[in-house]
């Protein structure tokens, strides 16, 4: 059984940073590509950064240049390091897991990010 666990998330300033982490355990055939969403309240959840074995890294435009996505491949875990945050970066980031074909999707159970003065 595959399992996502997020952690990291919580209260911080505009313009400061935070780490999130992504444990996970299970089908190793399930980790191809790893990444991370977000939803806010109100909004469709979204991309946010998303990085495959095969060495391709997307990133949602909005986050360009402040967030990167960073994977331990060996120990299948993966991280978002954000920077530079900003109010309109308040959500629920969620862990994302895939295997290479897109069959096997898996999601963790959300941390929260507020980024509030």
């Amino acid at each position: 059984q595959v399992q996502l666990v997020e952690s990291g998330g919580g209260l911080v300033q505009p313009g400061g940073s935070l780490r999130l982490s992504c444990a996970t355990s299970g089908s190793i055939f399930s980790f191809y590509v790893m990444g991370w969403y977000r939803q806010a309240p109100g909004k469709q959840r979204e991309l946010v950064a998303l990085n495959s074995l095969g060495g391709t890294t997307n990133y949602a435009d909005s986050v360009k240049d402040r967030f990167t996505i960073s994977r331990d491949s060996a120990k299948n875990t993966v991280h978002l390091q954000m920077s530079s945050l900003k109010p309109e970066d308040t959500a629920v980031y969620y862990c994302n897991s895939n295997s290479r074909y897109g069959n096997l999707q898996h999601w963790g159970q959300g941390t929260q990010v507020t980024v509030s003065s």
